[in-house]
């Protein structure tokens, strides 16, 4: 666990939600590493018991451990996975910033290989098949444990009613589908995590390449990337460099998206709409990625 934070430097906002593996990751940072957390950080859905249950205990055990604590809300009227998503990692990001840190998760090994089989479900490429390892403003310091081995140090946990739920695809696939191609395939996860580290390798030096010969700058109200940058790449290669200068901007660019991008080649004001509320413009020299408000 020291090996892995101190890979990453610098201090971390703990992002506990009151389950078996974030307490866990508490625990554990807390004992090799305290001076390293800035604070704890726990975000009620607003859906229920189970989740303010999981915010009193986050709190109890933060105060215990003498640790900063600080507690986000929603409203509960989200109507997706994403949504709740989108809302929780607003105000771990919010509290990062607040502190100078990085957000860390309690992530294992066994979340990578859920990730991984959801993204080949969902016909992701090389970039998407990295899954959880990938450089970003997140550090994973037990992805390489197993969720049984880190379960063993969360001590007190609250379950989510909704990880019993078949409703949502990462359920079934940790519960119906995994259990099914381990009956068969014994070798299958090691088989899958050995093909995740070959795309984060590929992914990790693609995005050095692009840094290098695409660089993105920072507009009045965006990013931006020079149009004759990507002029030396043809529409297969430009599409594999836009997912890469996309997620610059905080956008993850689905096939369409990528699609649309790579054939873009448009007159100077040229636009183009993509998921997640921005727009990409092409001016007479620059393409550049803007929020839609």
């Amino acid at each position: 666990m020291e090996a892995a934070l101190g890979a990453f430097g610098g201090p971390v906002v703990l992002a506990v939600s009151g389950g078996a593996d974030s307490m866990a990751l508490l625990h554990i940072v807390a004992e090799v590493a305290p001076e390293r957390i800035a604070a704890v950080a726990t975000f009620d859905h607003g859906t229920g018991p189970a989740a303010r249950a999981g915010v009193a205990l986050v709190r109890r055990e933060a105060g215990r451990l003498g640790l900063d604590f600080v507690a986000g809300k929603g409203t509960g009227r989200a109507e997706s996975e994403a949504e709740w998503r989108a809302a929780r990692w607003a105000f771990l990001r919010r509290v990062a910033n607040e502190r100078e840190a990085r957000v860390a998760t309690g992530h294992t090994r066994d979340d990578q290989i859920e990730t991984v089989v959801m993204r080949v479900l969902r016909g992701a490429g090389a970039r998407g098949l990295a899954g959880l390892d990938t450089d970003s403003d997140i550090v994973r310091p037990l992805l390489a444990v197993d969720r049984a081995v880190v379960s063993a140090y969360a001590g007190e946990w609250v379950e989510d009613p909704s990880n019993a739920s078949t409703k949502y695809l990462r359920n079934r696939v940790r519960r119906e589908l995994l259990p099914a191609i381990r009956a068969v395939h014994p070798e299958f996860e090691g088989a899958l995590l050995e093909l995740a580290g070959r795309a984060a390798t590929w992914r990790r030096e693609l995005e050095s390449l692009v840094t290098a010969r695409c660089p993105v700058r920072r507009t009045a109200d965006g990013l931006s990337v020079a149009v004759a940058d990507l002029a030396q790449y043809d529409e297969r290669t430009v599409a594999v460099v836009w997912p890469v200068i996309a997620a610059r901007a905080g956008v993850t660019l689905d096939a369409k998206g990528t699609s649309r991008l790579a054939a873009f080649n448009s007159k100077v004001g040229g636009t183009i709409q993509l998921a997640g509320g921005v727009e990409v413009v092409r001016s007479r020299f620059l393409f550049v990625i803007r929020p839609l408000w």
